[in-house]
C-alpha cells in the first residue's frame, strides 16, 4: 500500500501538471523519463526521490515545498468524517472540477458573475 505522503506529493504533481495543462508525456520529457513514471509518481505507486522531485518541481516551476503544502491539512481531512458526502475531499484531485475551474475564468466577468448566481440558484433548488 502507498505512504500517505507518496499520495500527498503525487496529487501535488498532477494538480500543477493540470493546472499548466502539461501532459504526463510532456513532463516526462522534461524531466528525462517515461511517462508511465509519472503516472505511477502520480499515484503515489512509487516514491518521488528528492532529485527527481527537484527536477520536476523545476519542470513545474514551482518550488520544491509546493509538493508538501497542505500535507498536515490532509492528513486531518482523512481522519475526519466529511460534512457534505456529495463533495469529494480532495476537489482540487478531480480532473473535471480544474477543467470546470479553467473554463470559468475563461469567461468575461460580468457574464461569469451571472454564471455564478445561476449555479448557486440551482445547488439551492437541488
Amino acid at each position: 500500500m502507498a505512504h500517505p505522503v507518496d499520495v500527498h506529493v503525487g496529487k501535488r504533481v498532477r494538480h500543477r501538471r493540470w493546472l499548466v495543462g502539461m501532459t504526463q508525456q510532456q513532463l516526462a520529457e522534461k524531466v528525462g523519463i517515461k511517462f508511465q513514471q509519472i503516472q505511477k509518481y502520480e499515484t503515489g505507486a512509487n516514491r518521488v526521490s528528492a532529485s527527481r522531485l527537484w527536477d520536476i518541481a523545476d519542470a513545474l516551476d514551482v518550488p520544491v515545498a509546493f509538493f508538501f503544502e497542505g500535507i498536515e491539512e490532509n492528513q486531518q481531512e482523512q481522519t475526519a468524517t466529511t460534512s457534505n458526502e456529495s463533495i469529494p475531499s480532495d476537489l482540487l484531485g478531480d480532473k473535471e472540477a480544474l477543467d470546470l475551474i479553467r473554463s470559468y475564468y475563461a469567461i468575461p466577468e460580468n457574464q461569469r458573475r451571472r454564471l455564478f448566481e445561476l449555479a448557486r440558484v440551482l445547488s439551492d433548488v437541488a
